[in-house]
């Protein structure tokens, strides 16, 4: 939403909004322009005559519920956004894990080759210092968010899919409801445009074959020998990776400074765009994603005290929760020393009931979990649904691990604080307010020895 309200306010229209909580994207879009309300009321409205609102917002909200009986013209958060990128070179970036870092990659690659892109991405880019802007190129780089089934509106010129999987149950309802979904997805790409997909994921390439064998053009990334631009191998050192592709057959390099074997397939995905699509120079596209720095909360690095890394992730489903954590376990094992101790928020009690187990797994290479209560965003609690659906098997698995089950905020950074020693790594993942515990953490780490910020 706040991007939807930054390229409004970049256009020159007059933008009010509100939130439930203030907090520094509302400050921000107040510094940029927009008149901003905390908490919901029918007289924010003033004099608006269009109402822009995300799947979060219920029938029932105040402000909405005043905007249908007034009559005003009411436009999803995607609606807005499509309109936005009329007249440009569409490119949507969709997929059940990766389209946010591969959106932001994608931007900053195009603007580091010159190509100064339009952007709306669903995490802050810290190099850019927003996570939406207007720019004089010819292209338009949009998340396309799968969630709530409107990444159909964009008919975008160049459509992405870096994953298929089952996620949002609770909206969709089955597996194959959301597999549907993508189908519909890559079938608004526009005549003559272009699909990029994972030849890894199995949703992915079974879309990709579809696609093609409808006279679609398709290319594909990863480790699949049969894969357009081909990942041959990758060798880590801290947080950075560096990957030896073929590309059609020419062999090329991909620094990257953020770590895991998901970063390296985001990029892929980003560079088979910039270069097939858009018809940008290949190493001009590499060296700007060498010069990608992360997304905010997507395996972002909060502070180090004491050799104690924490870092934070939006991860909330069971295949990005999987791949933080095997990332952070990477970097502490090539390090020879340490131990990644993980705070988890289940997010949606939906999401918790449907993938319970496979968050367990997922949490399995880490030494400590605590898993803390659900975060309910836009459900109402499930009884029965709680931090135990996750816990309970995760602590049955094998391997030795400390597993605790729903402690408080404040028990929780006391126990990392307590437990973490140097050269281990600490994990705040979730998509809700556990990503407050970051600073605490290192204010007790501090505090305990006698550290400075």
């Amino acid at each position: 939403m706040s991007a939807v309200a930054r390229l409004l306010l970049s256009r020159g229209v007059t933008v009010s909004g509100s939130d439930a909580a203030d907090g520094p994207v509302l400050e921000a879009l107040r510094q940029a322009g927009a008149t901003v309300h905390v908490g919901h009321d029918p007289a924010h409205l003033g004099s608006a005559d269009t109402v822009v609102v995300s799947s979060a917002i219920r029938e029932d909200n105040p402000e909405l519920a005043a905007a249908r009986a007034a009559g005003l013209l009411v436009l999803h958060r995607a609606q807005a956004l499509a309109a936005l990128t009329a007249g440009r070179r569409g490119v949507a970036v969709a997929g059940a894990n990766g389209k946010t870092t591969t959106t932001a990659m994608l931007t900053v690659a195009l603007a580091a080759a010159g190509a100064d892109p339009s952007f709306a991405c669903g995490g802050e880019i810290p190099q850019l210092g927003t996570n939406a802007a207007v720019g004089d190129g010819p292209a338009f780089v949009v998340e396309a968010d799968e969630s709530d089934g409107t990444f159909v509106v964009y008919r975008p010129e160049i459509g992405v899919v870096t994953t298929v999987q089952p996620d949002h149950l609770d909206f969709y309802g089955t597996a194959e409801a959301v597999t549907d979904a993508y189908r519909e997805f890559a079938a608004t790409i526009a005549d003559g445009g272009l699909l990029v997909a994972s030849a890894d994921d199995p949703g992915a390439r079974s879309l990709a074959e579809q696609e093609r064998a409808r006279g679609r053009r398709v290319v594909t990334f990863g480790r699949a020998e049969d894969a357009d631009l081909v990942v041959v191998s990758t060798a880590e050192e801290g947080l950075a990776t560096r990957t030896v592709l073929r590309d059609r057959g020419v062999p090329r390099t991909l620094d990257l400074a953020v770590p895991g074997d998901h970063n390296v397939a985001n990029a892929c995905a980003a560079h088979l765009v910039a270069v097939e699509g858009l018809g940008l120079d290949p190493e001009a596209v590499l060296a700007g994603l060498a010069g990608f720095t992360g997304v905010r909360r997507r395996f972002e690095v909060r502070g180090e005290v004491d050799g104690v890394t924490v870092v934070d992730d939006y991860a909330h489903n069971p295949a990005k929760v999987a791949a933080v954590v095997a990332a952070a376990a990477g970097v502490v094992r090539r390090a020879g020393t340490g131990r990644v101790l993980v705070v988890f928020q289940p997010h949606l009690y939906s999401r918790t009931r449907d993938f319970a187990e496979a968050f367990a797994r997922a949490l399995a290479p880490a030494d400590l979990v605590l898993v803390l209560d659900v975060f309910g965003a836009r459900e109402d609690p499930v009884p029965g649904v709680g931090p135990d659906l996750v816990a309970t098997p995760l602590a049955g698995l094998a391997g030795e691990r400390t597993v605790v089950s729903g402690p408080s905020r404040e028990d929780a950074v006391d126990r990392l604080v307590a437990a973490a020693g140097p050269g281990d790594l600490v994990l705040t993942v979730g998509a809700g307010d556990v990503t407050r515990l970051g600073p605490p953490i290192l204010e007790g780490l501090r505090a305990r020895t006698g550290a400075t910020p």
